[in-house]
């Protein structure tokens, strides 16, 4: 929770999460619903959009000349192996891949056998790939995302001077909430800028009152004190690694709850 928020203490009975709606019926959000009688919504702020086989060749970019591909999402898997497909483009069997976590590289496993392939994979975030690109320096490296992305991976092979391509596969843009205009919610949790930023752009007129802002990471947390807006629940923190924690402990306080 973030300084000078304790007179935001009110009771929360509902919450709207930024994302897509879990498949897990386990989630933490549902239990977190039963364990507090809780409200929890989930809409997605965020639309993914591909872009065109015609602007992507006006990037000027040959695929098959790099050796290495670097995925951090699940969206960047699909969209890059739905442009090879429209471009007939086979990955070679050399082909190294560097996958940003478990589950990024798990999905991989939809368009290509991994145990045939060189696999790299992180546990996290960007940094846990900087050793592996560090002892793959020789490698030509391809690096698809969307026009919206963070700096971390082409900041740092730019620093090390390792031989990289930026690919724009896809488009993060607003999704349109205009439906939501009417409704409230005593939590607004986000999960990227652009979430903020899809706020602010569906409700050019957003007050916030005393609805309660929660963000995850220290971008989004950025972006909602760069917006001018109050961030009363900040994930991860050493006694919150979840969103779904730092809920909880805010909660606790908001509604006047013991352990």
């Amino acid at each position: 929770m973030s300084k000078g928020t304790k007179d935001r203490l009110n009771p929360v009975k509902s919450i709207l999460v930024s994302q897509p709606k879990p498949n897990d019926p386990n989630s933490p959000y549902f239990q977190l619903a039963e364990k507090y009688n809780l409200k929890i919504d989930f809409r997605q702020f965020i639309e993914v959009q591909a872009v065109s086989i015609k602007e992507f060749r006006k990037q000027k970019i040959d695929i098959l000349k790099h050796t290495a591909v670097v995925f951090t999402s699940r969206n960047a898997i699909d969209h890059f192996f739905t442009i090879c497909k429209e471009l007939k483009i086979e990955m070679p069997a050399d082909m190294k891949y560097f996958c940003i976590s478990d589950q990024t590289a798990h999905y991989l496993q939809k368009y290509i056998v991994i145990r045939k392939r060189k696999l790299f994979v992180g546990q996290k975030t960007a940094s846990d790939l900087f050793d592996y690109f560090k002892k793959h320096k020789s490698e030509k490296y391809l690096f698809p995302c969307s026009d919206i992305r963070k700096d971390e991976i082409p900041n740092y092979f730019t620093k090390s001077n390792i031989e990289f391509t930026e690919a724009v596969i896809y488009h993060t843009v607003a999704a349109d909430l205009t439906d939501l205009r009417d409704i409230k919610y005593d939590v607004l949790a986000f999960f990227s800028p652009s979430g903020i930023k899809s706020l602010t752009h569906n409700f050019p007129d957003f007050k916030q009152n005393e609805t309660r802002i929660a963000a995850f990471g220290p971008t989004t947390a950025s972006e909602v004190r760069d917006q001018g807006l109050i961030l009363d629940i900040e994930a991860p923190m050493p006694n919150a690694p979840s969103m779904t924690g730092a809920l909880e402990l805010y909660i606790k306080k908001a509604n006047n709850l013991g352990d």
